[in-house]
């Protein structure tokens, strides 16, 4: 029996298995045995010798998107819109089978969008190109989940899921939990709060699953058993992802047509939908309670030819997503350069005085004495900062090195420029006087 279909079978027992206080310990063990063959699956199979094949391009820039999503929604346009790069864009499905990069130039910084191959339900098991297009996006910064605003929201639900499946967390955050393997010792089960999704009995039960008979764990959280686990394989990657829904003029289409079965698009970062030919902002308040019949639609789609419109929301909502910070450089003496700042990042380093002097070269953390900053993180200008001081968004920053000693030590009139031995015993005799 294959790793699928052992996953599959596991996935059935857990289907048919009651939930209550006496099967929670034995639901517990099955999470942990599909986490562990979900793992093996994306392991490379052994005996393969050489890379496989696969479609990654060189990082550049300052940070990097991923365009996620089922075939033909609208990958292809929204890369030739952002960045001016061709990628063929056709009525039928599958018209990009590999990875085309192109660079978006924004606030003095240049980010990478990587237009993928469309995924479909059962990629993380290897169905079509979907384990490479995943492990694209373990690589980039955060992800751009395209959706049709005219099909229904499982296909949201369904690419969560394949990325999930693989180890990919969209909008969450690592869990507060403290795990680290002992040679010996036993296991110490510790918490700072009440527990109410698991106890310890049920964590023994997970740690010996995965044959591990001495381990430290603290809950700084009321974490799930989902949680645990994640903590335990050590390789999720917690992502941000912006979902776009694309094609908005066809669903003022079905709109007026009569078709009252499409859900509203309430989230917080689903704030930005695109028309076929004209971007548009998706809410359910302008798409359902206003009259969008199919004239307006016309309309709409004239002045689209005219002027993109909603791409700058989508741009500034990356850039939020992506925490980028533009340090910007000013040498003793002279005026701030404008030109090319430093680009930060707290995902790529950190934002700090020392992240930023190591960003310029690594030996420079230990000529500095201290630092000018003029900007939002000052609290005047300029504030004498160190170190560890975080920097903000268009902050100006000039180095202070420090300056080097001369031979003799002292201070002012205590200053010795005399280059005499300092032992008595290698001083030099002077010769008697003459009487």
């Amino acid at each position: 029996m294959g790793i699928v279909e052992r996953i599959k079978e596991i996935e059935a027992e857990m289907a048919r298995t009651q939930r209550n206080k006496a099967t929670e310990y034995h639901l517990g063990q099955l999470k942990a045995k599909i986490a562990k063959l979900r793992t093996q699956l994306l392991e490379p199979p052994k005996g393969s010798s050489g890379a496989g094949e696969g479609f990654e391009v060189t990082k550049y820039g300052h940070g990097r998107v991923a365009l996620i999503g089922f075939p033909s929604v609208g990958k292809s346009t929204l890369l030739t819109m952002l960045t001016g790069t061709h990628s063929e864009a056709a009525s039928y499905e599958f018209t990009t089978l590999t990875c085309i990069p192109g660079i978006i130039h924004y606030n003095d910084t240049k980010i990478q969008l990587l237009d993928l191959p469309g995924i479909i339900e059962g990629a993380s098991e290897g169905k079509g190109r979907g384990r490479q297009v995943i492990a694209v996006s373990k690589s980039s910064d955060i992800v751009l989940m395209v959706l049709d605003a005219s099909k229904s929201e499982g296909h949201r639900q369904i690419l969560t899921r394949e990325l999930e499946a693989v180890g990919l967390r969209l909008n969450k955050r690592p869990p507060q939990i403290y795990f680290k393997k002992k040679k010996t010792g036993g296991i110490s089960f510790n918490s700072t709060l009440h527990l109410t999704h698991i106890d310890e009995k049920l964590c023994y039960q997970i740690l010996h699953e995965y044959k591990i008979h001495n381990a430290e764990v603290l809950f700084r959280e009321d974490a799930t058993v989902d949680d645990l686990i994640d903590v335990i394989e050590g390789n999720r990657k917690y992502m941000k992802c912006i979902y776009v829904y694309n094609k908005i003029d066809v669903v003022g289409k079905l709109k007026t047509a009569g078709h009252e079965s499409l859900g509203t698009r309430e989230s917080p970062d689903a704030c930005v939908g695109m028309g076929s030919n004209y971007p548009y902002k998706l809410h359910a308040n302008m798409l359902f309670r206003n009259l969008l019949t199919h004239c307006l639609v016309c309309i709409l789609k004239l002045l689209s030819n005219l002027e993109q419109l909603n791409l700058d929301r989508l741009l500034a909502k990356m850039w939020e997503a992506m925490g980028l910070v533009r340090v910007y450089t000013k040498p003793q003496g002279q005026q701030p350069d404008f030109a090319e700042p430093v680009v930060l990042s707290a995902d790529r380093g950190g934002c700090t005085v020392e992240d930023f002097c190591n960003h310029i070269h690594r030996n420079l953390v230990k000529d500095v004495k201290y630092v000018l900053v003029w900007g939002t993180s000052a609290r005047h200008y300029p504030q004498h900062c160190g170190l560890s001081h975080p920097l903000q968004d268009e902050d100006v920053v000039q180095i202070v090195k420090k300056k080097e000693r001369e031979d003799g030590g002292g201070r002012g009139r205590f200053k010795s420029h005399s280059n005499a031995p300092v032992r008595i015993s290698d001083r030099e005799k002077k010769a008697p006087l003459k009487t």
